[in-house]
């Protein structure tokens, strides 16, 4: 990866096997360029070039997005959200494993919020989610799999950084757990959005056209996480 400036815009670039250049804005508002091993520099300039309005238009919306991000508190009554509802936290002491969801609350062991750092409860809320999503990521990627026309390999379910999924070229998967925060249609626009990536890496029209044929409204579930998914973080 390296970085660059072209002018006011400050971007990296990421060079893979991949027929055609992209540019994408990272959820933490960084921009990448995705490029072809063997493109020139100043091609990817021009690239560059050519889509500043976009760039700026996006990050301004980047921007606005992120003005709304949630900072939870691990305290009793504050909010968690797991497949698109907020369920509130209960602290109790009286319980084996460390998070639980049941009686429509989580209830988290009050030992770990009670050693004065988040890491402890946040570890408990991540652990939760991944093992609840290697279930569900599981299934909806063997219910969807037949309809797009593809085998997938691994399927995984881990920290991402700032990407909702990958899909590797040999067509292993993997989802951040964030996903799980989401709502189920939402997690399914994700699912499908990755294993169409196994027809096509790039976010060409031919990508776009593989979505449209499994799943007709993609428009309306890509644009809803881009307004709530600075709302899903611990």
């Amino acid at each position: 990866m390296k970085a660059s400036h072209d002018h006011d815009i400050s971007y990296e670039v990421v060079r893979s096997r991949r027929a055609t250049a992209d540019i994408v804005i990272e959820r933490d508002g960084r921009v990448l360029v995705r490029a072809p091993e063997t493109i020139p520099h100043q091609r990817i300039e021009d690239i560059v070039e050519a889509k500043r309005y976009w760039i700026y238009k996006t990050l301004a919306e980047w921007r606005d997005l992120n003005a709304t991000r949630v900072l939870r508190e691990y305290r009793n009554g504050e909010g968690f959200l797991y497949l698109g509802r907020s369920y509130r936290l209960s602290l109790v002491a009286d319980q084996d494993e460390p998070l639980l969801l049941k009686g429509g609350r989580f209830c988290l062991r009050r030992d770990l919020a009670d050693q004065g750092e988040v890491a402890a409860a946040k570890s408990a809320f991540r652990d939760y989610f991944i093992a609840r999503g290697r279930e569900r990521m599981t299934q909806r990627v063997r219910y969807y799999a037949p309809k797009v026309g593809i085998t997938p390999r691994d399927i995984d379910v881990r920290e991402l950084g700032h990407r909702w999924a990958s899909c590797s070229p040999k067509g292993n998967l993997a989802f951040h757990w964030k996903c799980m925060m989401a709502p189920p249609t939402i997690i399914d626009y994700i699912v499908v959005h990755e294993l169409c990536h196994v027809h096509c890496m790039d976010h060409t029209q031919a990508f776009w056209n593989e979505m449209d044929k499994v799943m007709p409204d993609f428009h309306e579930r890509k644009e809803w996480l881009k307004k709530n998914g600075a709302a899903m973080d611990l």
